[in-house]
């Protein structure tokens, strides 16, 4: 389970989020308990709480970009909500679980159909050059792999852990594929402020674990 000072950040976070929408406290801290208990099952060591806790403090530095930084916030707490690495639909059922649980809050409609459209924008982490929202989701969702090199194996062992069925051959296979294709991108970042400050990191770090893993 997460730490009690994590929960308590991201239950202020979760309810000045839901704040202008009027919610009704008890089903918002219903609601809030179970977005903590899916990030907290069994099987998750990168795709937990603490992720989320990243991805929504990296939407806050890029908060300038956003159209609509509900709808943003809302989808960052959504995005990974089911996560199974033996699946290929995640994205599409964790914007299905967002749209009942903010139709059951009350939230408008127009708000529920950009955050299910978000999410679902995670799956293959591009954005149209005017999407703005998705742009900022994206960069935020993607803002570890720029991090420093003790935070980045971090990463990279709780990712192998989640893989952790598996076989080694097998997983250096498809990890150096899922990175070379992000090496392969004009860019990884959309937002100004990452393509200027994160890009280079972040390339750097993906290069380094490609190396990693043909040494094994």
């Amino acid at each position: 389970m997460p730490t009690e000072n994590l929960t308590h950040i991201l239950f202020s976070n979760w309810q000045h989020t839901l704040q202008p929408f009027g919610v009704d406290q008890v089903a918002a801290d219903k609601a809030f308990n179970s977005l903590v208990a899916a990030y907290s099952t069994p099987g998750r060591y990168y795709h937990t709480l603490k992720h989320i806790d990243h991805v929504l403090s990296t939407i806050q530095i890029l908060q300038g970009y956003t159209y609509n930084l509900a709808a943003v916030q809302l989808a960052a707490w959504f995005h990974d909500v089911v996560y199974d690495t033996e699946a290929q639909d995640n994205e599409e059922r964790s914007a299905d679980y967002a749209l009942e649980l903010l139709s059951n809050l009350g939230i408008p409609e127009s708000i529920i159909a950009t955050v299910t459209r978000l999410i679902l924008n995670t799956k293959d982490h591009q954005a149209a050059v005017d999407d703005c929202d998705s742009q900022v989701l994206l960069d935020a969702d993607l803002a570890i792999l720029a991090t420093n090199q003790v935070q980045y194996g971090e990463y990279t062992h709780a990712i192998r852990q989640e893989y952790g069925w598996v076989s080694e051959a097998e997983y250096i296979t498809g990890r150096q594929q899922v990175l070379e294709r992000f090496l392969k991108r004009s860019r990884i970042y959309f937002t100004p402020l990452m393509l200027e400050f994160a890009e280079p990191s972040a390339r750097g770090n993906i290069q380094a674990e490609i190396q990693s893993l043909l040494s094994r």
